[in-house]
């Protein structure tokens, strides 16, 4: 049994998300989680979603998301609205900017994965999540918080302007 397989294709998955993470950076000047708020806006009745919504989407810390959202509307991708009806709430909206960044950026590898995943047979889905299932076990992360979307650069966001410039 020779463990270094198993290493090696860990390796490359994670090697794949940090390569793509950075290529999306520097051709479109965003990172994964703000392209992944700014797709859940796209998607979201009349392009608009609440922080909180955004963070359960992301699954991700208040701060972190007010991160993403404060980066991304300095950039014109989002604007906040207050709702009709209610000034206390306040609602992130995608701007035209922020739709027309959507358009040119490429299909991200979770959306690629996920599209592989479901195409899989019910029987080969089950192995592949019991082998993750042995693997997050293993690694003993399961209390770990994440997001249902590969991102490298998470931990970033709170400190992005820094580490860009």
């Amino acid at each position: 049994m020779d463990t270094n397989d198993i290493l090696i294709k860990i390796r490359k998955i994670v090697r794949s998300v940090d390569i793509e993470s950075k290529k999306i950076q520097k051709e479109y000047g965003v990172s994964i989680p703000q392209v992944l708020c700014l797709n859940f806006l796209h998607d979201s009745p009349n392009y608009q979603a609440t922080q909180g919504e955004i963070r359960k989407f992301l699954n991700l810390n208040s701060s972190t998301v007010s991160g993403i959202i404060n980066r991304l509307e300095k950039k014109g991708y989002l604007a906040r609205l207050p709702k009709t009806g209610d000034k206390r709430v306040v609602n992130i909206a995608l701007t035209s900017a922020g739709d027309t960044l959507l358009d040119r950026i490429p299909a991200l590898l979770h959306e690629q994965l996920s599209e592989k995943l479901q195409n899989l047979e019910p029987s080969e889905f089950k192995k592949v999540e019991d082998s993750l299932d042995t693997l997050v076990t293993l690694l003993d992360i399961e209390k770990i918080e994440a997001s249902p979307l590969f991102t490298m650069d998470i931990s970033l966001e709170n400190n992005e302007d820094e580490v860009l410039e």
